[in-house]
């Protein structure tokens, strides 16, 4: 049965209907983006871009994230079921999948990670997933940033009506014709840890500044 429903899942069909709903859907957002110049002339220049946010925001990026397709950024995807529908998405969105989390084959996804970031200069994570807890930063994020030689660039987002789930990191969907915000947050260059204590200091960094656009902790 477990079977089964993956390879329905995973079938070329529903992704795509799944991907075209979202795209629908989120058009009747109405969308504004904040502060999203710095760092994209950044980019265009030579310098390499990791975009972070918490697992409870990103469904309202999806759509616009696609205009950075040129570049065919990296993202980390969990192996689970959820995992396997959110890659196809993100595959179609012009993203590139890497199979991977904390919980399973996390190294070998965060060394796939590094490598993808090096050579397109962008990629993105999810500071917190696939399953928390919610509001922490986890270390991967900070390691990818140092080894890809990238700035950190959190983004947020916001909606005036949404609905919230009753999951581990209170996910939430903007309302039809809701006001969403996709805010990106000042660059955030890290510097060689000289010690665990310096490493820890700049994941905390990284974590308080982010953690002030949680919604509903």
């Amino acid at each position: 049965m477990k079977t089964k429903l993956k390879k329905i899942i995973t079938s070329r069909w529903l992704q795509l209907l799944l991907y075209y709903l979202i795209r629908l859907y989120s058009r009747t957002f109405r969308l504004t983006i904040e502060n999203e110049e710095k760092w994209m002339t950044f980019l265009k220049n030579g310098g390499r871009v990791l975009l972070c946010t918490w697992h409870q925001q990103f469904f309202s990026a999806i759509r616009y994230f696609k205009n950075y397709q040129v570049y065919t950024p990296a993202l980390m995807i969990s192996q689970s079921i959820d995992g396997d529908i959110v890659a196809g998405v993100a595959e179609l969105t012009g993203w590139y999948p890497v199979r991977g989390s904390s919980s399973k084959d996390g190294k070998q996804a965060l060394v796939a990670m590094i490598n993808r970031l090096k050579k397109t200069g962008l990629a993105a994570h999810v500071v917190d997933g696939p399953r928390g807890p919610i509001g922490k930063v986890k270390a991967g994020t900070i390691r990818l940033a140092l080894a890809a030689d990238a700035v950190i660039v959190p983004f947020y987002v916001t909606a005036d009506r949404a609905w919230f789930f009753n999951s581990w990191d209170k996910f939430f969907i903007p309302k039809p014709y809701a006001r969403v915000a996709l805010r990106f947050d000042n660059m955030i260059d890290l510097s060689t840890p000289e010690s665990e204590a310096d490493f820890e200091a700049q994941r905390q960094k990284v974590e308080d500044i982010m953690i002030k656009e949680l919604k509903g902790m």
